[in-house]
């Protein structure tokens, strides 16, 4: 077809030349898409143009937003979280359009996978205490359950062991310790940072843990029993029994552990206390209305 050199021909919109303009009519071409020619126009204009309209104001200030709070969060958070970031921020957005812009500019946050170490070597001769929990970990206050549960680590200078006591309702971490041999001390050393968290006012609240050797020697008996710590265990290799700390620890390792290098011990522990810092204070936890567990525990104390 010869080319078209009236006013609907493609080169005559803003000094645009697109190859196949050079040699259809504008309408034709519309008419065989079942677009609009004005459209069309409207698009190649916009393409021309050198100042942002509205929208594309709004959209380049939200990519940088995005952006900056992706960052801030270590480059872990997904659109759930940035859209709840972004709110507290004063922003108006919705949770779509933050998913589309981020995949738009090729950013996602990190979904932590099944994860699961046996670290559980449970003692044949020891008596185990009853399943006081029953799967129930959320009873609705902070004090009523508290999760603990140990995960293996490792570094340049050998392998460590971190244990974790966590609420089963703010989801906090009450008290931890990280040792390089697994054992009752490290239980004991977290249940006494945990209950000095809570001020010694801890008598009935239950302790849950796997069957693991560590919680069933007489040292973690002896301080449960000294605080009023109520001990419950779920079965021997049933991870469903103590899933939400299988979870926090599944957490921490996909959006902190697993993307770094340890070389030294000291450093690695350096990293924990930064980074379960960070967990209590900062980071968004779906379960608790997109807060963290210090701001969720202060509105429950605000409200008291």
């Amino acid at each position: 077809m010869a080319k078209y050199a009236g006013p609907d021909d493609i080169t005559g919109v803003a000094g645009v030349a697109v190859s196949e303009g050079d040699r259809f009519a504008v309408r034709r071409m519309a008419r065989l898409l079942k677009v609009s020619a004005s459209g069309y126009y409207a698009y190649v204009k916009r393409c021309a143009a050198t100042v942002l309209t509205p929208r594309q104001q709004r959209r380049a200030d939200l990519e940088v937003k995005i952006v900056q709070a992706h960052q801030d969060s270590g480059g872990t958070y997904g659109s759930p979280r940035i859209t709840a970031e972004l709110r507290d921020r004063g922003e108006v957005v919705g949770a779509k359009t933050v998913a589309r812009v981020m995949a738009d500019i090729g950013i996602e946050g990190v979904s932590p996978r099944t994860f699961r170490v046996r670290t559980t070597v449970a003692d044949p001769s020891a008596s185990f205490p009853p399943d006081l929990v029953d799967r129930r970990f959320d009873q609705g206050r902070p004090d009523a359950v508290w999760l603990t549960d140990i995960t293996y680590l490792s570094c340049g200078e050998g392998e460590m062991f971190l244990c974790a006591i966590r609420d089963g309702h703010s989801r906090r971490v009450l008290g931890y310790s990280v040792a390089d041999h697994i054992g009752a001390g490290m239980v004991t050393t977290a249940i006494e940072a945990a209950v000095a968290v809570r001020g010694g006012a801890v008598r009935g609240t239950v302790l849950h843990s796997d069957r693991g050797g560590e919680y069933t020697a007489n040292l973690t008996a002896q301080a449960c029993l000294r605080h009023g710590l109520r001990r419950s265990m779920g079965a021997t290799g049933i991870c469903r029994d103590n899933s939400p700390a299988e979870s926090f620890w599944s957490t921490f390792k996909h959006e902190h552990y697993y993307r770094h290098a340890y070389a030294t011990k000291t450093e690695l522990v350096a990293v924990v206390d930064n980074w379960i810092r960070f967990y209590n204070s900062t980071r968004r936890h779906s379960k608790l209305g997109m807060r963290s567990p210090d701001d969720y525990e202060k509105s429950l104390r605000a409200a008291a």
